[in-house]
């Protein structure tokens, strides 16, 4: 059992900027880290994801350019750097470690509990 603790969200402005901490309790079973997001009454988005090896990463479309994945493999620690913030960024965002590193909310193993980041107009 991988346990992932997220931190960092928080209320902002628009323009304004966060950064996000997701803490796995291990690697062992994991090879891809993601970050996804959700709001009331929609369903799980993918935002970005990473591989504790290498130096590849994903983005979805909306965030490329503004967010920025990145780890610390001595941590156990993935990171997202939120930039230029919309009101529409505002969800609840979760971090996740699966086999894999795409956008496919099934093909994630285990999740943290969220961390809720709310931008203000």
């Amino acid at each position: 059992q991988v346990r992932l603790v997220e931190t960092g969200g928080g209320v902002v402005q628009a323009g304004g900027s966060l950064r996000l901490s997701c803490a796995a309790s291990e690697r062992t079973f994991s090879t891809a880290m993601g970050w996804f997001r959700q709001v009331p009454g929609k369903e799980r988005e993918f935002v970005a994801a990473t591989r504790w090896i290498g130096s590849s990463t994903y983005y979805a479309d909306s965030v490329k350019g503004r967010f920025i994945i990145s780890r610390d493999n001595a941590k156990n620690t993935v990171y997202l750097s939120m930039n230029s913030l919309k009101p529409e960024d505002t969800a609840l965002y979760y971090c996740a470690c699966g086999r894999r590193m795409v956008s496919e909310v099934a093909e994630y193993d285990y999740w943290g509990q969220g961390t809720q980041v709310t931008v203000s107009s």
